[in-house]
């Protein structure tokens, strides 16, 4: 029986560890970064919210380029996927880099694993927030 393909979304900060290394063997994945959107971080009553929150998710849904940039995103790891899926490839590394790894890689790796699972369900998804530790699911996605 073939297994599962893996995918691993991590969102990180490229000011504290840098793009994650990607442990499975395969040696690479994407990496997308996340600083050309604009950062709610600088608007005082985001600063100490995450992506996964409701108003941070809102401004970046309504107020930057975040929708066309995920779009895009879906885009180029769909191809992928489909691909990896028939040829029985086991692992994907997804990584979304911003400044403190705490709203836009956030929001873009959550959004991102939501996607994946809808839309390739024979796939696994593991989701991995780097600085946001707290954000961390317990299981898989």
């Amino acid at each position: 029986m073939q297994k599962k393909l893996i995918v691993d979304i991590h969102s990180f900060s490229y000011k504290k560890g840098g793009i994650p290394k990607d442990e499975s063997g395969n040696g690479g994945g994407f990496v997308f970064d996340c600083r050309g959107i604009l950062n709610p971080g600088r608007i005082e009553e985001y600063k100490s919210q995450t992506g996964s929150d409701p108003g941070v998710q809102e401004f970046l849904e309504n107020q930057t380029e975040m929708p066309a940039f995920l779009k895009l995103v879906q885009g180029i790891v769909s191809i992928n996927i489909k691909n990896y899926l028939g040829r029985g490839f086991e692992h994907l590394q997804i990584n979304f880099g911003c400044t403190g790894g705490q709203h836009r890689s956030v929001y873009a790796a959550i959004k991102t694993a939501a996607f994946i699972k809808n839309h390739f369900p024979e796939a696994e998804v593991n989701l991995h927030h780097d600085e946001q530790l707290h954000l961390n699911p317990a299981t898989t996605v």
